[in-house]
């Protein structure tokens, strides 16, 4: 059976993840050993942070991806689950309040910065293309009411743009 990872491990994947972390030009903030909470800019979710923590055994990788649907929870789930299927390296999952998180972990033997860019690509890409959807799905109640509201005072709707089908213009 494996045994715990000894500190000079811990201090040799600490320097790979942040010296990839440094190569990729992203940022992140390191607030102990092993843990480093990294900025991934998005175009639809501006931003997924993420967290890799070198754990004994793994490195997870885990970001939060949006709260707990309003409307039709069990439509935002399916379409997750749809989607867990075609992914690599990473999975949709929901905490015990219901919010929905990217989740995947990478053996401590592969944390390589080609891995480690693989995973946060995934990430990414997963977080940013799957989030209009799902947003959609989960609120289009709250979606029609700030349409509304913000039409009702001539505020600007841009960043509401790829929610225009619930503008209430086509009713």
């Amino acid at each position: 059976m494996p045994t715990a990872l000894t500190d000079e491990e811990r201090t040799r994947l600490d320097r790979v993840i942040e010296q990839t972390l440094v190569d990729l030009e992203l940022e992140y903030e390191h607030p102990r050993n092993g843990a480093f909470f990294v900025k991934l800019p998005g175009e639809h979710k501006l931003a997924t942070m993420t967290w890799l923590v070198v754990q004994d055994f793994s490195l997870l990788v885990e970001a939060f991806f949006m709260r707990k649907p309003e409307d039709d929870p069990a439509a935002v789930h399916a379409w997750l689950l749809g989607r867990n299927a075609h992914m690599f390296g990473l999975a949709f999952s929901i905490d015990r309040l219901g919010d929905v998180f990217l989740v995947g972990r990478l053996p401590l033997s592969a944390v390589e910065p080609e891995e480690i860019d693989r995973l946060l690509g995934c990430m990414l890409r997963y977080s940013d293309e799957g989030f209009d959807t799902a947003v959609g799905l989960g609120f289009e109640s709250s979606i029609r009411r700030e349409w509304a509201w913000r039409v009702k005072r001539g505020e600007s709707t841009a960043n509401l743009a790829a929610f225009a089908r619930f503008s209430g213009a086509e009713d």
